[in-house]
């Protein structure tokens, strides 16, 4: 069997650690290898590069300062993890890929989207899931969810945005799925667990079936 490359896409509180967790336990159950990592993150390098991403601190961080640093992350996750997993035959579960940086440092923040694609070009121009599930909640209702699960250390540098940042960047995530309907499915996650969790596996199983 091929290796897929699959990303769970979402604002925040939209419950994707938990569905990639379902989804890679049912696939594992199927008898798939399954590869479960997270952007920014995935690597050693990678996972530094969050923590400077997420940290909060006196010193501002420039629009361009972040985008360069997402892709800097990214660039080492394919490399040192994405790729050679899919060339394993592994199935990749990512929580979130270039998708989030469209949504977040464009949509969000209101870099040009010919900033990103530049970046996009450099580091992983034919690198695009096979599949990308988008899961869609109002952002009200995802933020309540995040400042339920923050912990003593309280919320992230991005969790600290206020609600018409998320609003564009839900906007935006909603506009990418538009366009690519035949790689985005969205998924309503302002519904229980096991419903959620369906959709999934609904969309994930014609890519067990060998279907593009």
């Amino acid at each position: 069997m091929p290796g897929r490359f699959v990303s769970f896409e979402g604002g925040e509180g939209a419950g994707k650690s938990t569905q990639i967790e379902r989804a890679a336990e049912w696939l594992r159950s199927r008898s798939v290898t399954v590869n479960v990592t997270r952007e920014p993150g995935g690597t050693p390098r990678a996972e530094r590069l969050r923590a400077l991403l997420l940290e909060r601190g006196d010193e501002p961080m420039p629009q361009s300062c972040e985008l360069l640093l997402m892709f800097a992350a990214r660039a080492t996750h394919l490399a040192n993890r994405i790729r050679p997993a899919l060339a394993r035959g592994e199935w990749v579960l990512c929580d979130r890929y270039t998708d989030a940086t469209y949504a977040y440092q464009g949509g969000g923040r209101g870099l040009p989207a010919a900033q990103i694609d530049a970046l996009v070009g450099i580091v992983h121009a034919g690198d695009w899931p096979d599949r990308t599930l988008l899961l869609d909640l109002p952002v009200e209702q995802g933020l309540a969810r995040a400042s339920r699960r923050n912990g003593v250390d309280g919320p992230d540098r991005f969790e600290t945005e206020e609600r018409a940042f998320f609003e564009r960047v839900r906007r935006a995530y909603l506009a990418r799925a538009t366009a690519e309907p035949g790689r985005f499915r969205i998924i309503a996650a302002d519904r229980s667990l096991d419903e959620v969790a369906a959709d999934v596996r609904a969309a994930l199983e014609p890519l067990l079936e060998g279907a593009p």
